[in-house]
Order: structure tokens, then sequence, then C-alpha cells
């Protein structure tokens, strides 16, 4: 009987906030507030932790409503363990989920940075341009925004 070893363990659930934020930041995404991160996880819909013995070197996350609108964010993994398929292991993990309990007219949607583009397609995701569709973002300002300070087009 052959053994393969696999230094790697894929597991559901979420890093705490202090791993949470050194993943981030160890794989080039922007860093979050302590107090955010501690408001965001425990709203996650389904994630999932990559160790490498027994140390967080990867993650991924679904939020959503539950029902209509889902997204997956905070994809990442350590640049040392880049390579060796494992953001491909959490979006099967994260994408399998999805299949398995979200509505069949669930929309499904993250933000691709740079060449994770090209990993994401393989799990069925388009770019939305082609479809008439523009994504968008708006980052929250540092301080209150005055009183009817929207952002004039």
């Amino acid at each position: 009987m052959t053994s393969v070893y696999d230094p790697y363990e894929l597991s559901p659930g979420v890093p705490s906030v202090e791993d949470f934020r050194r993943l981030r930041t160890d794989a080039g995404l922007s860093d979050k507030a302590p107090e955010a991160a501690a408001l965001a996880l425990p709203n996650t819909w389904y994630g999932v932790v990559l160790q490498h013995d027994g140390q967080p070197i990867g993650m991924g996350r679904i939020i959503g409503d539950g029902g209509t609108a889902f997204q997956i964010v905070d994809v990442c993994v350590h640049p040392a363990h880049q390579g060796r398929g494992l953001g491909k292991r959490i979006m099967a993990a994260l994408t399998d989920e999805l299949e398995r309990r979200a509505p069949a007219t669930a929309y499904i949607s993250l933000i691709a940075d740079g060449p994770a583009r090209h990993l994401y397609e393989k799990f069925g995701f388009a770019d939305t341009a082609t479809h008439g569709s523009i994504g968008m973002y708006r980052v929250m300002a540092k301080g209150p925004a005055p009183s009817g300070a929207w952002p004039k087009p």
C-alpha cells in the first residue's frame, strides 16, 4: 500500500483575527482593521483554512445573504506555498459548498486580482464586462462623511 504524505490540511472554518490579517498582508492583499475583521469573520457563510504544520497558510471565505447573493472573498495562500495547487484546493472547497447548499438561482461574484482570474475561470467564473456588466467598488472613507456628501459624477 502506497501512502502519499500531504503536509497541507484544509478544514472548514475561519482563522483568528490575527491570522486573518497576517494571511491577507503576507499574500499582498490589503490589511483590515482588527475591529472590522472581528465583525466580519463570524458572518462568514462558509470558510476554509489551509494549514501547514499546524500554522494557517491560506484561506477563503464566502459571504452573502444565504439565498440570492454570495461573494467569494479573502482567497489567499502565503507566497512560500504558492504554485502547488493550493489556491485550487481552496476554490474547490468553496465552490463545492456553494453547489451543495446555495439555491440554483443564486448569483455568485468575486473580484479577480491580476492573474488569479485564470484560477477562477477554471471554476466557471467569467468576466462581467463581457455580459454587459461592470464590477464596481467603494472603500469607506477614513472618517465619517459630511452630511449629504455623496460623490458627484
